[in-house]
Formats: C-alpha cells, sequence, structure tokens
C-alpha cells in the first residue's frame, strides 16, 4: 500500500508516517523503482498503531523503541517492559498531582476576582503583578517529557 492508504487505515496524518520513518520508529518503505512511491505492508500498519497507541499514552519516543525492541525479543524477560510502565505510571501521578497543585493555585487567583471592575481594579491582575513571587505556586512544568525524563 502506499503512504496515503497506510496513514488512512492508521488514522494519521501522512506527515506523521514520514515522521516515525526520520525518528526510526518505523522502517523505511521499500520505494518502487519506476515511480520512487513508498510501498507498505501489513507489519508497517501494526508497528505504525502500535506507535499510536504508546503515543495516546503519552509515551516518549524513547520509551517506544524500548517496546519495540522488546516486542522484537518474545523469548526474553518482561521485566523490562513492566519496569517502563511502572515509571511511566509514577511520571504520570506526579504530572496528576502538580496539575490538581495548579488547579488549587488558579482557584485561589479567580478568588480574588470582584467582577464587573475597570481592569485597573481587577484583583486577578493585582495579584499577577505582586513583585515577589507567591511561595505556594510551583510551576508545573516538572514533570514534562523532556529528554532524559526517564531512565529510558
Amino acid at each position: 500500500m502506499k503512504i496515503g492508504e497506510l496513514a488512512r487505515q492508521a488514522g494519521c496524518p501522512v506527515e506523521t508516517v514520514r515522521y516515525y520513518e526520520r525518528e526510526g520508529l518505523l522502517q523505511a518503505a521499500l520505494r518502487d523503482q519506476t515511480n520512487n512511491y513508498r510501498h507498505y505492508d501489513s507489519a508497517h500498519l501494526e508497528r505504525l498503531m502500535f506507535i499510536r497507541r504508546c503515543r495516546a499514552l503519552d509515551m516518549t519516543h524513547e520509551e517506544i523503541r524500548v517496546l519495540l525492541q522488546a516486542r522484537s525479543q518474545p523469548d526474553a524477560d518482561c521485566g523490562t517492559v513492566n519496569a517502563l510502565i511502572n515509571e511511566h505510571l509514577n511520571h504520570v501521578q506526579a504530572r496528576i498531582r502538580e496539575l490538581n497543585m495548579l488547579e488549587k493555585q488558579l482557584f485561589e487567583l479567580h478568588s480574588h476576582c470582584n467582577a464587573n471592575r475597570a481592569t485597573r481594579d481587577c484583583g486577578i491582575l493585582r495579584e499577577l503583578e505582586q513583585a515577589e513571587e507567591p511561595e505556594d505556586i510551583v510551576p508545573v512544568i516538572t514533570a514534562g517529557h523532556l529528554a532524559g525524563s526517564h531512565s529510558y
């Protein structure tokens, strides 16, 4: 099948297929010598669907590489897979805690709203303009997926 058909069956844009190829997550397709079209098979579709499911779970490309490697060794111990999922779960739980803190901070900020006032009297803007940063505000970026955020 051509790249457009693969993308359609996988439910993603063609550029996503090309991107995963560039990233080394999806093996490059064979090219037709006469027209240079890429030709994909069912193994490409299966792998692309696996990658998309992992991305839907917010896994990093490196985590996906580890899982793809594990899939290629069916007789190997699955301890690495279990450890990866456990670490990813810990990451998600940390993000949830941070988002809950952010929600609390936004509710607190919103409580300063007196509504129907001129912006010069806006309690929210006044709180945001304070010279010193409130000690209880914690930026919600520590659990983001950055390179090296997980050991995988």
